[in-house]
């Protein structure tokens, strides 16, 4: 059994192996020579082959790239409208859907095609192509086209293959050229994104490519009420961008009346807000709840010769700059040898015509001694030949009739000749100057197509927008403390003693107990926290707590003051050591606050009353023990305002006067009701 379940092993490896390397560079990646998947090249080549300055059925299209694609008549109509889209190789007549509202392309019967002017002047050159038999030997096919403008980079593309995928961005016309020359001059450049569907992009992590960016909707706020959508991110549609928003809305975290879609030619998409939301609010969570703002990660993989390989956008365009300048060089030698090859030819002839070798064959009886009298004729005059003379340049010139060489004109002929040599001087000069003649071929490019495609994404850095900021407060978190039961299915006691916080789902608790136990939570339904919650709000840094509390050891009060501390979620944590009679007596937050504290009454004591001003304390850590308020006990301790504190003061200053709060014995203990914000504080 093992031999025959090695060799099925095997037979499973290379066939999976094979078709693997077939879907990787014939069907999803696409060539680094010219941008192009295999479908795509097939679909221009068809079109170069129909050319005749006309529309094109998209139908007939489709069935004439089915000669050389083997996949189907589907796949060829997704991949030309795809193409036709990106505005730059097809000229379009007709519904080829819309790139901003994702509707479909009428059917092929309906539309028609062509070849754009950029696609035939930088696609086709048949002397430069190399060329293959089609999949069923009946045609041929070009392995790449002699793409002179970097189509990869220009176009952009997506694909998914096995083991491995592509998502290379699109980039602005003008700025790959000019990057290109840069490149020629030996000077430094930077190429970023540029996508049809317009928007902001923030480039920081592009990284050349392989890196991450951030795409951002354009929202004008129209008035307090009112926003409008003007451009869409990369990857989305008004569709699918509208469908986000409402889910978001049917989620609580954004808030809108209606939502409608003008969007044509241009995009327009206009929301309505609620009452109590204001605009600037609702941007903000536009681009945190959305498909207002998403993030895409490029990844540049391609086909370099016959092996898939990653690269950066300035690897790839440097080696499409180099196979520019030999693909010119190549071009201008073609032309050089045809134009030689002419010049050979006039010169031939004028020799033939003006010497009157022609008379030279009336004695000849044989064809044989005809050619060689021609080819001795010709011997003094080869100096003045472009190259040595051929039996094919002899047949030519024996093949010209009687009517041509009786109305030969000199004149014209010794023109023609000087005008192929200029030609001739002009094309050996730009081979001298490669480098020269690329940057002035892009130039041209440039001046002939440049206006046509500005830049049309706004390159801008923005900030991450913090869901937890911009989130709406949706969520009442309340406390029962008849059951011990808090979140935002619970309701408080009827009695009004217990707390109701307005929370986000994005916002934490924290929950200070009264024997000095505190712990953070996230937002919850319902959960079991206890009976003796002394406070409970929302976790802010900002957040300056100042207790006052009796340690149970010692039976004194201390006083303590501290910012939020760090935390692990749903550890219990200390705010003095444990004990049965230890408890917070006061908790007030943020600054300028202020107590009056009750002592014991002593018979030696000046005052039985202490003020209390918190800022007076120094802020230090949450497990601080803080500072002995008195070596006496307290009797009460509550919050007082700053004005009501100096009255009292001077009350005090009166010998015999006593004031109320004195004369009253009540036991220590409070309940706080402060701002969930930080704000605010009583005590009982």
């Amino acid at each position: 059994m093992e031999p025959s379940t090695g060799k099925l092993h095997k037979l499973f490896d290379e066939n999976f192996l094979e078709y693997t390397s077939y879907v990787i560079r014939e069907r999803a990646i696409p060539a680094i020579e010219d941008g192009l998947k295999p479908v795509q090249r097939r679909i221009l080549q068809t079109l170069f082959n129909m050319e005749d300055g006309r529309f094109h059925k998209v139908a007939n299209v489709v069935g004439e790239t089915m000669k050389l694609h083997p996949h189907g008549d589907a796949s060829i109509f997704a991949a030309l409208v795809n193409l036709a889209n990106k505005g730059y190789l097809i000229n379009r007549q007709g519904n080829f859907g819309n790139i901003y509202t994702g509707d479909q392309a009428s059917a092929a019967r309906y539309i028609e095609c062509r070849l754009s002017p950029l696609a035939k002047e930088v696609l086709f050159k048949n002397e430069l192509t190399e060329f293959i038999d089609s999949y069923d030997g009946r045609m041929v096919e070009p392995v790449t086209l002699p793409a002179k403008i970097p189509i990869l980079l220009l176009q952009g593309a997506e694909g998914i293959a096995v083991g491995m995928a592509t998502k290379i961005m699109p980039h602005n016309f003008c700025e790959l050229l000019q990057a290109q020359q840069a490149i020629l001059r030996d000077e430094e450049f930077i190429l970023y994104p540029d996508f049809p569907q317009k928007g902001f992009v923030d480039v920081t992590s592009y990284e050349d490519g392989n890196g991450k960016i951030r795409c951002r909707a354009r929202i004008e706020e129209k008035n307090d009420k009112t926003i409008t959508i003007k451009e869409i991110p990369y990857n989305t549609t008004t569709q699918s961008l509208i469908e986000s928003v409402e889910k978001a809305a049917k989620s609580g975290k954004i808030k809108i009346i209606s939502i409608n879609d003008y969007t044509a030619e241009e995009v327009e998409i206009e929301i309505k807000l609620a009452r109590g939301i204001y605009a600037g609010d609702t941007i903000k969570a536009l681009y945190a709840f959305t498909d207002c703002e998403i993030s895409i990660s490029p990844n540049l993989t391609l086909i370099q010769g016959d092996h898939p390989a990653t690269m950066s956008v300035s690897e790839v365009l440097r080696q499409n700059t180099t196979k520019l300048v030999a693909d010119l060089t190549r071009e201008l030698e073609i032309d050089l040898s045809r134009l030689q090859e002419k010049l050979h030819a006039r010169i031939l002839e004028q020799i033939f015509i003006e010497e009157r070798l022609y008379k030279n064959i009336e004695e000849q009886k044989t064809y044989k001694a005809v050619v060689e009298s021609v080819e001795v004729a010709l011997k003094p005059f080869s100096k003045e030949l472009i190259r040595p003379v051929t039996l094919e340049d002899i047949e030519r010139l024996l093949e010209i009739k009687i009517k041509r060489i009786s109305r030969f004109d000199i004149n014209k002929q010794q023109k023609e000749i000087r005008a192929i040599g200029k030609d001739i001087k002009t094309i050996e000069k730009s081979l001298k100057d490669m480098i020269g003649y690329t940057i002035s071929y892009l130039d041209g490019l440039l001046e002939k197509y440049g206006a046509r495609y500005p830049r049309r994404t706004e390159i801008k850095s923005f900030k991450e927008v913090s869901v937890r900021k911009v989130a709406i407060s949706n969520l009442a978190v309340g406390y029962d403390s008849a059951t011990g039961f808090l979140g935002h299915q619970v309701k408080p006691n009827e009695t009004g003693e217990d707390l109701t916080v307005s929370c986000s789902e994005y916002d934490r608790l924290i929950l200070i107990y009264a024997t000095g136990k505190y712990k953070i939570i996230p937002i919850v339904e319902k959960l079991f926290v206890g009976y003796d919650i002394q406070w409970f709000g929302k976790v802010s840094k900002n957040l300056i707590f100042n207790i006052a509390y009796r340690d149970g050891r010692e039976n004194l009060v201390y006083i303590k003051r501290f910012k939020m501390p760090s935390f692990i979620m749903e550890k219990e944590y200390e705010l003095f050591p444990p004990h049965k009679r230890s408890r917070i007596l006061l908790l007030l937050f943020g600054n300028e606050r202020h107590a009056r504290v009750n002592l014991m009454p002593s018979p030696r004591a000046k005052t039985n009353i202490i003020d209390i001003d918190f800022d007076e304390y120094l802020i230090k850590g949450a497990a601080a023990k803080g500072k002995r308020l008195s070596n006496r006990v307290v009797r009460r301790i509550y919050e007082t305002t700053e004005k009501v504190q100096e009255e009292k003061k001077k009350n005090l200053s009166l010998p015999g006067l006593e004031t109320k709060e004195e004369a009253t014995d009540a036991d220590t203990g409070q309940q706080q009701l402060p701002d969930t914000e930080g704000e605010g504080g009583s005590s009982e």
